[in-house]
């Protein structure tokens, strides 16, 4: 992997922190422009965890990061398929899990940035359509 790779990587993970890490009813504000599906957001949170491994091994990611990504990807692998079908900001409100989350987000914000409170993205996940 490159360095503008390594950096982009970083980008997306951090983007996507803010975003789990934001308060529910900034969430959902933010997913009134966004169209996800619960599965969607787990597969991918999953996903940068596990390349966040290999971001660690290149000094990307501190040794107390890789730790809150870990915490955050087992707590999604206890989301069961059955919770995972639908629409994620139903899932936000229905969902203790996402309650879970949310704070390791902000666990792994505040070691790496200082602050959990980021800007949300304009975007995470490729559209999906608009509400």
């Amino acid at each position: 992997m490159n360095h503008l790779g390594e950096a982009h990587l970083r980008t997306w993970t951090l983007r996507f922190m803010a975003l789990l890490a934001a308060e529910t009813r900034d969430q959902l504000a933010w997913l009134g422009e966004h169209e996800l599906e619960t599965k969607d957001v787990v597969e991918e949170v999953e996903l940068l965890c596990r390349v966040s491994e290999e971001l660690a091994e290149r000094g990307a990611f501190e040794p107390e990061d890789m730790r809150n990504l870990q915490a955050i990807g087992r707590r999604l692998g206890e989301i069961d398929a059955t919770r995972r079908v639908g629409l994620w900001d139903n899932a936000l409100t229905t969902d203790p899990a996402w309650d879970d989350i949310r704070s390791l987000a902000r666990q792994f914000l505040l070691a790496r940035l200082g602050d959990w409170r980021q800007p949300l993205p304009r975007s995470v996940l490729p559209h999906t359509g608009d509400r």
